[in-house]
């Protein structure tokens, strides 16, 4: 079942961007691109997906970007001590020539280059672990909602999907049935026809061959278990969760059955309902690979 999601969080002078998004998968395959340098961030937030996503390919992209110059101001105070030197030698030299200088002032000191720079910053990677992490769980609820709106979408599929199935293996049984009364008599037919040709021919063999060959094109037994497949998918359905690998096993199972269907038929009616289920259950097992 596709799904994404994508938020942007900040704790300063941190800023970062998730985006998760997820594609049709037999399993549940999990690819993490997230920063190495905070201890223990991607086996966490792995644990959490496997926790959320029972099945495809999920992908979760964060990135996380570092404010530069983020740190507080400082005066350098050796260099603020060279300077000050300065200005006093300068101040006195100006004196001994007779030259009165202006007062310097303080806002004229920290302009001089070197005097006020940035402190250093020191990453709390703690905190900024605990505020990732934190915002992962509005990531992944956003995620699964939008996958939950798509699964009710699906769901209404399949059962409209079940319910076709329904009406062709009815109308299949009903189709069986006329079938075999007309297979019935067109094997008395046949019967008294070997007989009337055949000099010595045993009776009951013949009889017993004829029977044989009904037996084997009877699909009683295959339009039963159409009607328990559908139960059974009902039954997944209505019990929801992560049942999709359960309905794709059971899709194998329809189409087994309507291959049969066909292979037996014998009769152009019950084969063109055959083909529908076949093209019934194909659209059927497409959709179900979205499912969970």
């Amino acid at each position: 079942m596709t799904g994404f999601s994508a938020l942007n969080g900040a704790l300063p002078p941190h800023s970062w961007g998730w985006e998760l998004r997820a594609v049709n998968g037999k399993g549940l395959d999990l690819r993490l691109r997230v920063p190495d340098w905070i201890d223990g961030l991607e086996a966490t937030l792995r644990k959490g997906l496997s926790a959320g996503v029972a099945r495809g390919n999920v992908t979760l992209n964060l990135r996380i970007n570092r404010e530069e110059g983020a740190g507080a101001l400082a005066v350098n105070t050796a260099q603020l001590d060279v300077v000050l030197n300065a200005l006093q030698d300068i101040e006195t030299r100006a004196m001994d020539a007779g030259i009165s200088l202006a007062p310097s002032k303080a806002t004229d000191i920290v302009t001089m280059r070197g005097v006020l720079e940035q402190a250093p910053v020191t990453d709390d990677n703690e905190a900024l672990s605990a505020a990732v992490l934190a915002q992962f769980e509005d990531v992944l609820a956003d995620f699964n909602a939008m996958r939950t709106t798509e699964g009710a979408a699906l769901e209404a599929v399949l059962r409209s999907q079940l319910e076709e199935i329904t009406n062709l293996t009815a109308q299949a049984a009903v189709r069986a049935e006329a079938r075999s009364i007309e297979s019935a008599v067109t094997l008395q037919r046949n019967l008294a026809r070997v007989l009337d040709n055949a000099d010595g021919a045993d009776a009951d063999r013949v009889a017993q061959e004829l029977a044989l060959l009904a037996v084997k094109a009877d699909v009683t037994e295959e339009i039963d278990r159409l009607h328990g497949h559908v139960a059974a998918a009902r039954d997944l359905i209505e019990q929801g969760g992560a049942v999709g690998r359960k309905l794709d096993f059971l899709m194998q199972e329809f189409n087994r059955e309507a291959n049969t269907l066909c292979a037996k038929a014998q009769d152009s009616a019950l084969t063109r309902i055959g083909l529908a289920l076949k093209a019934v259950i194909d659209q059927m097992r497409e959709q179900v690979q979205n499912v969970e």
